[in-house]
């Protein structure tokens, strides 16, 4: 008689792929209505429908177990959610690698030092223009001196690495690429450029109007300064560049133009336990009844996650010019 196959202890979706890193999300609600980002007017969840803290403590320490080494904590806008230092500190026990968190800046010099001390290894800073007025139009109305705050208190805190992320769009921010990039060299930060992804319904731009390709803004960017590509990997989509003279990396994440689903090796959760399997995707599992309609709600989030990680597509199917098929914002995915 044959021993019994054990069954699987790390997330290995069907397609061979290693799931190592989960953007965890903690809050729907944020300070800005960016423009690509969520609609003008939000109706956002009511609270018993978010994980608590403790929830999401039990989501980390079970995706540690089953061999997840990179959780970035994401929103809506993280930093306005209550608890949020007490949940870092948690998280900031666990045997990972790394221990991110993406933030729009506005709350950071408040929470910098804090988070730092809590365990945090790195921080994404959203900014899409270094302009006062288009920040103020692209976030509808966002005051741009809180973020360059938040800036300088993580470099005071101590943070390494710590990177922009600009959403480039055709007629708002892809002239300022540049001036974005000698930003981000001159202060020793990290830039990262985002092909806009047709999440929601927006009515603000068109997206394929705005669409502008990584290609094109490394053409760009190479007129001012000499690039190499850079074989350095954060363990998330960027493929970073260097610029000839400074140690900063610039990258580019290109869901459009460079499709980066082969490698994939991430998931996301949403602020009310939701798993998205992918961004483009509507595949996804409910964690939240697993945690709270079992009596053992370690075990039934553990079967769950590993049942789930199996219907992991193997690609996403974004097309710029059709109505989106995916109608839930970036805010409620997870950042």
């Amino acid at each position: 008689m044959s021993a019994s196959v054990p069954s699987p202890q790390t997330l290995i979706d069907s397609f061979g792929r290693a799931i190592t890193y989960v953007r965890l999300s903690v809050t729907d609600r944020c300070d800005l209505r960016c423009i690509y980002c969520m609609a003008e007017d939000m109706t956002f969840l009511p609270r018993s429908e978010v994980l608590s803290i403790e929830e999401l403590v039990l989501l980390g320490k079970t995706l540690c177990e089953l061999g997840v080494t990179k959780l970035r904590i994401t929103g809506g806008e993280p930093l306005i959610r209550k608890g949020i230092i007490e949940l870092v500190q948690q998280l900031g026990k666990l045997p990972l690698e790394e221990l991110c968190l993406t933030t729009n800046g506005t709350h950071l010099a408040q929470h910098a030092q804090a988070l730092k001390d809590a365990g945090v290894d790195r921080i994404n800073i959203s900014l899409d223009t270094l302009n006062p007025e288009r920040f103020k139009q692209l976030t509808r109305f966002g005051d741009i001196d809180q973020v360059f705050a938040g800036i300088k208190a993580a470099q005071v805190a101590g943070f390494q690495h710590t990177k922009l992320n600009c959403v480039a769009l055709k007629h708002y921010n892809a002239d300022e690429a540049v001036d974005l990039v000698k930003f981000a060299l001159n202060e020793g930060l990290d830039i990262s450029f985002i092909e806009e992804m047709p999440l929601g319904r927006i009515d603000g731009h068109g997206r394929a109007a705005e669409f502008v390709s990584s290609a094109e803004l490394r053409d760009q960017i190479s007129q001012h300064f000499s690039l190499k590509p850079d074989d350095v990997t954060t363990g998330g989509p960027s493929r970073y560049w260097k610029a000839g003279g400074y140690s900063s990396r610039i990258g580019f994440i290109s869901p459009h133009s460079e499709n980066f689903c082969s490698s994939c090796n991430r998931v996301r959760v949403t602020a009310t336990g939701k798993l998205i399997l992918c961004l483009g995707q509507e595949n996804s599992a409910d964690l939240r009844a697993a945690m709270r309609n079992n009596p053992q709600p370690e075990s039934a989030l553990r079967s769950a996650l590993l049942n789930a990680i199996q219907y992991k597509p193997e690609k996403h199917d974004f097309n710029l010019n059709d109505e989106p098929k995916i109608l839930r914002f970036m805010s409620m995915t997870g950042g």
